[in-house]
């Protein structure tokens, strides 16, 4: 009993009451790993974040308080654990700068997994539309190799939560029931995940050597699906045919220009992953990259098809 607990590796949160940050303490903790979470002195005041924490707490997770902006208290948490994994949001996204740093100052660090958890941002490339979005990213990825720190890096393509609840139709709350918009031709195919699902497959890789220092790529069996097969599968589920109004690459590039930034980036992911492919215009296995169902058959997740019931 002692040596299974040894084996499994400590692990440090950052960001852990945000919507993944969450379900990634939640799934480490479920896997018996010692985790710490560590937190600005705001989100204790925040009734939202402080019940989250709570249920941290009371599940055994210990709580370090700190900010990514204070290098000391940054550096004495990350002393205490092996693995540290980020999941600020995008916007965030360069502040993960002083973390890498006290990683390299720690010194004590076998694996970082910075907060990315979309597209791959070095397989993207969609000129500035995304405002940098990707870039950012990957200018992460850059710094985290030239510093030589242990890393896995996690594309799990969209949140199912995300455009899934709408049927990929931007603007909207539910998935139509009279007519739909395709874009494209509607073949390409996007990949979904749900948050919790996405933290369970990343909190296996931690001590697994096959994920070092590679991409994760997260393409399970049954949340691959090109427009055409969204709606299809709708379809099947209303029992009702729907009217299909088809948007080309060119209408919707025309689309994106006209509206202003942020309203536009909706259909910015839309087309990187619906009209240009970039979730699955590549193999795995040739990429360098591993893939999550394929290393972890054991593990479950939600379907699109089950996920769509609920919005029925």
């Amino acid at each position: 009993m002692e040596e299974s607990r040894e084996a499994k590796s400590s692990i440090l949160i950052v960001g852990a009451t945000g919507r993944l940050g969450f379900e990634l303490a939640k799934a480490s903790l479920q896997a018996s790993h010692p985790t710490f979470c560590l937190l600005r002195s705001s989100t204790f005041s925040d009734a939202a974040k402080s019940r989250k924490l709570q249920i941290l707490s009371h599940s055994g997770a210990i709580v370090l308080q700190g900010s990514l902006h204070d290098e000391g208290s940054l550096v004495e948490a990350i002393k205490q654990v092996k693995i540290v994994i980020c999941a600020v949001n995008s916007k965030q996204v360069l502040d993960q700068k002083p973390l890498i740093s006290a990683i390299k100052k720690a010194g004590c660090i076998e694996r970082f997994i910075p907060s990315e958890f979309g597209l791959d941002p070095d397989r993207t490339c969609i000129s500035e539309m995304d405002q940098g979005f990707y870039s950012r990213k990957s200018e992460i990825r850059r710094l985290v190799e030239a510093e030589g720190v242990p890393y896995t890096y996690v594309s799990c393509n969209f949140f199912m939560s995300y455009l899934i609840p709408s049927l990929v139709q931007p603007g909207l709350k539910s998935p139509p029931r009279d007519k739909v918009t395709i874009f494209g031709d509607g073949n390409v195919k996007g990949i979904f995940l749900k948050e919790r699902d996405v933290a369970t497959f990343t909190i296996s890789t931690v001590d697994d050597p096959r994920t070092l220092n590679k991409v994760l790529y997260l393409r399970p069996p049954g949340n691959v699906y090109s427009m055409n097969e969204l709606v299809e599968i709708w379809e099947h589920k209303i029992g009702k045919q729907l009217k299909k109004i088809y948007v080309s690459e060119e209408d919707l590039l025309k689309k994106i220009k006209e509206t202003p930034y942020p309203d536009n980036m909706e259909m910015v992911f839309i087309y990187a992953a619906f009209v240009k492919g970039f979730q699955t215009c590549f193999e795995v296995e040739a990429s360098g990259g591993v893939e999550g169902s394929v290393l972890y058959p054991q593990l479950r997740y939600t379907t699109i098809t089950s996920y769509l019931d609920t919005l029925l």
